[in-house]
């Protein structure tokens, strides 16, 4: 699960949520590029379908208290949707729209069957029991559920939601339609239908482009000096995944703070003692904020956690060559714009986190066969996934003359405009 420095969280509120306005602002210009029509933008720019519901929730201490929840659908010209949901404080409708949004693009730059959809609900998992987070998730299924589906929308984990809140939420979908229907919903457990290597997808797929980001670049990964920003669980398996390969991880943050040593930090430790939320900072006396972690001095960054941290106001200030974003949307338009100028490449979130779609694919072809893959099979075909669609984006970046974040923009747009355009709803 992701989560959130107080720092972090301020910034955050100065930037508000631009979110959708962003990925509004990045389509344009990618439909600009390709030469589409303007109606090719105006249809991708937000969802086909919006949902607004309303939960009751009978709390522990007995209060009935009504939660808001959220699901988008923003494209499904490709196939049937899928996305997360994500349960956080901070979630609004137009973030929820934007990433929907940005699952379309992954989906069409990975060329998985689908088009791209989100979930989220208005609410602190931190302060509630796992018999509220139960009674919160059936009931969003519940109020959700004619519009999902196997072959409809697909759900799986997001922020702050894991494999017991999919299993929650399938268990209520079974009930609702009375069969057994293990494809209506991805990152499950193993023993319900879920794949091996679902949990470390990201992550693997994260540390897949950071291999070939050094193979063009002809950098080992050895002794690269990394800090990763979020520590759930994309940050604290990538982190995992690096100290294994040799990698100098330096710095890492979590929900109150960072923690940096120049000589590497020991992160067997680290991952044995932080907390269920991905907290460790809080042991440490030298612990610093996440806005210095930002700043300090690295080869490579990987904000693994909210959106807008790295934004106008710390992007002159980033020393580092490489930044992989991890999390959605950690990097605004603004900081970007500095970025490309001081030539720090920046490896896009629709396409270096897209390993967490890509193996959600997997489980759900995997239910559908009811014929399940090895971990290394799944690693196997994951790490092809990823390389071939880092290429594409890569070339795509160097025939335009531009960044990686439209190159990716423009991949993904193609598979969903020629794909609208196939079934009649444009014209071009």
């Amino acid at each position: 699960m992701a989560v959130e420095s107080l720092d972090m969280k301020n910034t955050k509120e100065r930037e508000q949520d631009n979110s959708l306005i962003e990925f509004q602002e990045t389509l344009k210009e990618a439909v600009n590029i390709l030469n589409y029509p303007t109606q090719v933008f105006e249809f991708l720019k937000k969802p086909m379908r919006f949902l607004e519901v309303s939960i009751p929730v009978r709390m522990d201490n007995g209060q009935t208290e009504i939660f808001q929840g959220y699901r988008a659908q923003h494209n499904d010209a490709s196939g049937p949707t899928k996305g997360g949901i994500r349960f956080h404080p901070d979630v609004t409708a137009d973030e929820v729209k934007a990433l929907a949004g940005w699952m379309s693009l992954k989906c069409g730059i990975t060329d998985l069957p689908y088009g791209g959809a989100k979930g989220g609900i208005i609410c602190d998992p931190r302060q509630m029991s796992l018999d509220e987070l139960e009674k919160l998730s059936r009931g969003y299924v519940r109020a959700v559920s004619q519009l999902v589906g196997p072959t409809k929308d697909i759900p799986a984990p997001d922020m702050y939601t894991n494999s017991q809140i999919m299993a929650w939420m399938l268990d209520e979908y079974d009930h609702i339609r009375e069969f057994d229907s293990p494809s209506f919903i991805t990152g499950k457990p193993i023993a319900l239908g879920g794949s091996k290597g679902r949990e470390t997808a990201t992550s693997k797929g994260v540390l897949y482009t950071l291999q070939m980001v050094c193979e063009l670049r002809k950098i080992q990964l050895k002794d690269t000096r990394v800090i990763i920003q979020g520590f759930g669980n994309v940050g604290s398996y990538l982190a995992r995944y690096l100290d294994e390969l040799g990698a100098k991880v330096i710095g890492i943050g979590d929900m109150l703070g960072g923690l940096y040593d120049e000589n590497g930090l020991d992160i067997p430790y680290l991952l044995e003692n932080r907390d269920s939320f991905g907290i460790i900072s809080n042991r440490f006396n030298s612990s610093i904020s996440n806005q210095d972690l930002l700043e300090k001095e690295c080869d490579v960054l990987i904000p693994a956690a909210i959106s807008g941290v790295i934004n106008k106001y710390n992007a002159s200030k980033l020393n580092c060559n490489i930044i992989i974003e991890a999390a959605n949307g950690p990097t605004t338009k603004e900081a970007l714009n500095i970025l490309d100028e001081r030539e720090i490449l920046v490896v896009p979130d629709i396409l270096a986190n897209s390993g967490g779609v890509i193996v959600s694919y997997f489980e759900w072809c995997q239910n559908n066969q009811g014929y399940y893959w090895t971990e290394e099979i799944v690693d196997e075909r994951l790490k092809e996934k990823m390389t071939d669609s880092f290429l594409k984006v890569y070339h795509t970046s160097k025939r335009y003359g531009v960044n990686m974040k439209v190159a990716a923009y423009i991949e993904g747009i193609q598979k969903l405009a020629e794909a609208s355009r196939l079934r009649g709803w444009l014209k071009f």
